[in-house]
């Protein structure tokens, strides 16, 4: 079995174009995940603005 993983470990460094598609899948994962990150950042915002704009809405429509 630990023969196994440590080929399976080394199998990058025998072939070059493994390797640079493993580190242009790692970089592309990492893109992804900033994209996610930001994304998920301005959904809070733009949520929490709408929930600001229903709570102005309820308070005018509530009588004197």
């Amino acid at each position: 079995m630990a023969k196994a993983l440590i080929g399976y470990m080394n199998s990058d460094l025998r072939d070059a174009r493994l390797a640079s598609d493993n580190a242009r899948l790692r970089n592309r994962v990492a893109e992804l995940e900033a994209l996610v990150t930001r994304l998920s950042l301005e959904n809070d915002r733009l949520v929490a603005a709408h929930a600001e704009q229903l709570e102005a809405a309820m308070q005018e429509m509530q009588p004197a």
